[in-house]
């Protein structure tokens, strides 16, 4: 069974950590959102598979459904947020060099952490 790791915002499971790639399964509790942030070592892909997912990339403001799916370059500023009175949930797939949490550079944070990996 892999290990949930609770946020703030919500939680995230990790579902496959390889030396080439890292999946997540990614909750956001309604009315809440994850830090605006980027990676020095690592793209994303999030796969919406419940709800509505409001993704900020490079300050602009997108809506995706469920079967909907988002590609986050390296370096590309990112941020998730649920709108919706149900759990946001994505799957994540992370490609690149590196996968640690120390990746993040946080610019903004709903809950005080910017400037930390945590």
């Amino acid at each position: 069974m892999n290990y949930i790791e609770e946020r703030p915002w919500g939680s995230f499971e990790n579902l496959l950590d390889e030396e080439y790639c890292k999946v997540k399964r990614i909750i956001v509790k309604p009315g809440q959102r994850l830090s605006y942030q980027y990676h020095h070592k690592r793209s994303e892909h999030w796969v919406v598979v419940q709800g509505n997912a409001v993704v900020t990339l490079d300050g602009f403001d997108l809506i995706f459904g469920a079967g909907e799916s988002i590609e986050i370059s390296v370096g590309t500023k990112h941020r998730v947020e649920n709108r919706q009175d149900e759990d946001l949930k994505f799957i994540e797939v992370q490609v690149g060099t590196y996968f640690g949490e120390d990746d993040i550079v946080r610019l903004e944070d709903d809950y005080g952490r910017e400037g930390t990996n945590v």
